[in-house]
């Protein structure tokens, strides 16, 4: 990445503007998961129980491994939040087909519904973010998220074809 103070500094890259950038991430993100903070709650879950849910909902029969390795959390984390999310009946585990080994996970009934009521509020705030701000704006913010990300590996992720990220073609149902 090029050094911001070597470059020409157009007004975007000064000190101030990338300072508001950051508070506007903090900003967003507090907002962006006040309503599922508090219905996690009422579970005795936190935020990474809502990332177990989510993921795990967005690739059915995903493998522990590869739930650990978006996750970035130790094993032990891991454990402590799919243990609980599959004795309250939220997630369901079973063996490889290839390697019984293998952990592969997928939502239950009561765990698919958990999810959705999580996302409901998440989509609503994006979809309309989007509305209000256009495609352009759309296509710059995805092009900024993703310059975040620093792995290369989470990076790839996002080059599959849609259905490959387990997407629904315009009005296919979940």
């Amino acid at each position: 990445m090029a050094d911001v103070k070597s470059a020409a500094n157009p007004s975007f890259l000064r000190e101030e503007e990338l300072r508001q950038g950051i508070e506007l991430l903090y900003y967003g993100y507090r907002d962006f998961t006040a309503e599922p903070d508090a219905m996690l709650a009422r579970y005795g879950f936190g935020r990474a129980h809502h990332r177990v849910i989510y993921f795990v909902g967005r690739h059915p029969q995903m493998s522990v491994s590869d739930l650990l390795g978006i996750l970035r959390i130790t094993k032990q984390s891991l454990s402590r939040v799919l243990g609980q999310l599959v004795r309250q009946g939220f997630i369901r585990q079973q063996p490889g087909s290839r390697d019984r080994r293998q952990r592969l996970l997928q939502l239950t009934e009561k765990g698919v519904e958990l999810e959705r009521q999580l996302s409901e509020n998440q989509r609503q705030r994006i979809a309309r973010a989007y509305r209000e701000a256009g495609a352009s704006a759309v296509d710059g913010f995805r092009k900024v998220i993703f310059g975040i990300i620093s792995s290369e590996d989470d990076r790839k992720r996002f080059e599959r074809p849609t259905a490959a990220r387990g997407e629904r073609p315009e009005g296919g149902s979940r």
